[in-house]
């Protein structure tokens, strides 16, 4: 979403998309017909369609293909990208969670007041399988998607990406943002490593196998020195070397395992938080690392080795300080 406009996001061009004539056409050629507006509550779900008004069943249709916690969106990939990438990360008793499903009034530890709006949620016999697809959720994230490597592409391919597009984001206008693919980028990189114009230095990080190398990853013991461990130590590289020859990523997962409700052998409803250890205490998935352009890498090296203590600790006393 960094290369969409500003107030843009995926969701809002999925609904134009849903919204189009080409689209009404399919839907109204259905039988019955189907209404551009339902399909958008099950595309999206209510927290980014929260101008339409959604009934409980539409809530909870649009939870099992998007829902954070059972979404079939999620269980999907993690299976499918488990199984191209080769790993057993992200495998778990897809069946058995399927089975244990129910419709549940949903109850969230947070709130003193149990809501009683109907959420997907699981028998107390399926806990297992649900606290084994969120640790395979984590630990893909940690080994696969945030793997370093990985990463510096994402950032190489959103600097061309930035250099190459009109206006450095991608169109807004249905038609080309439709008629933009893999294959268009693709081939606008290829081009600029042949052609040797102002994009074939990214052309060459990415089609050359060029990149940026790991340089810095904030460890615990720097940020309880310094929270903002990577910030500093990619500030301090800035003013020392050429800011270009680095790129500093940096996430931190907005919450951790989803509340979902569980139903106990009683019958009455609990809080996964409550009934689980092990996702009460699942990690926050986060990332906090600087990379370095090959050409100074070990000129960086030197100079972290001899500066790092010192630039964390110095940023750390100017915020008491300040």
């Amino acid at each position: 979403e960094v290369l969409l406009p500003n107030s843009w996001d995926h969701e809002t061009m999925t609904r134009r998309i849903i919204r189009s004539d080409e689209m009404k056409e399919v839907w109204e050629s259905i039988t019955p017909p189907l209404r551009h507006e339902d399909i958008e509550k099950l595309a999206v779900g209510p927290k980014k369609a929260s101008d339409l008004t959604f009934s409980d069943w539409e809530a909870i249709l649009s939870e099992i293909i998007v829902g954070d916690a059972f979404g079939v969106d999620r269980m999907d990939y993690l299976l499918r990208d488990a199984y191209h990438a080769g790993v057993a990360y992200g495998r778990f008793d897809h069946y058995r969670l399927v089975d244990t499903l129910r419709i549940l009034p949903s109850s969230q530890s947070e709130k003193k007041e149990q809501s009683m709006e109907p959420s997907l949620g699981v028998r107390i016999g399926g806990i297992q399988s649900a606290e084994a697809m969120m640790l395979a959720r984590y630990l893909m994230y940690s080994q696969v998607y945030f793997h370093p490597v990985r990463r510096i592409y994402d950032i190489h391919l959103t600097d061309f990406l930035r250099d190459w597009l009109p206006e450095g984001v991608f169109s807004t206008d249905l038609i080309g943002f439709l008629e933009m693919s893999d294959v268009e980028v693709t081939a606008a990189l290829r081009r600029a490593m042949r052609d040797r114009g102002e994009l074939s230095h990214h052309a060459d990080r990415i089609m050359r196998r060029g990149h940026y190398r790991r340089l810095y990853t904030a460890n615990p013991e720097d940020r309880m020195v310094n929270p903002e461990a990577g910030e500093a130590i990619f500030e301090a590289l800035g003013e020392h070397f050429d800011p270009e020859q680095f790129r500093h990523d940096r996430y931190t997962q907005k919450g951790g395992a989803p509340d979902f409700p569980v139903l106990m052998d009683d019958g009455a409803p609990s809080s996964s938080l409550a009934v689980s250890a092990v996702l009460k205490h699942l990690p926050i998935i986060s990332v906090d690392c600087v990379y370095v352009a090959r050409s100074v890498e070990e000129q960086a090296k030197s100079w972290l080795d001899d500066n790092r203590q010192e630039v964390i600790q110095s940023l750390e006393k100017e915020s008491v300080d300040g």
